[in-house]
């Protein structure tokens, strides 16, 4: 199991702030395959050319990265500031 937070445009666009979801292991990219796999929403909001990002356990993944079991993903929309 995962704890997945969604924030910002990406609350808003999914209608949820977090979720709980059955995990057998994998990585990064294949937990957003498995979420854009869902509907056409999903699909468009997480589309890779869409900018955000995702951390596990508040670690920013630059890329590829494993999600243990029992892990917290974040999915970020781009932040911006001075």
């Amino acid at each position: 199991m995962i704890r997945i937070l969604y924030f910002g445009m990406l609350r808003d666009k999914l209608g949820r702030d977090q979720e709980q979801l059955e995990w057998q292991g994998g990585s990064t990219s294949e937990l957003l395959a498995q979420l854009r796999s869902r509907d056409t929403q999903w699909a468009e909001a997480l589309a890779p050319g869409q900018v955000f990002r995702v951390a596990v356990n508040r670690q920013m993944a630059y890329e590829d990265m494993p999600i243990p079991d029992g892990a917290e993903v974040g999915i970020l929309p781009p932040v911006t500031g001075g």
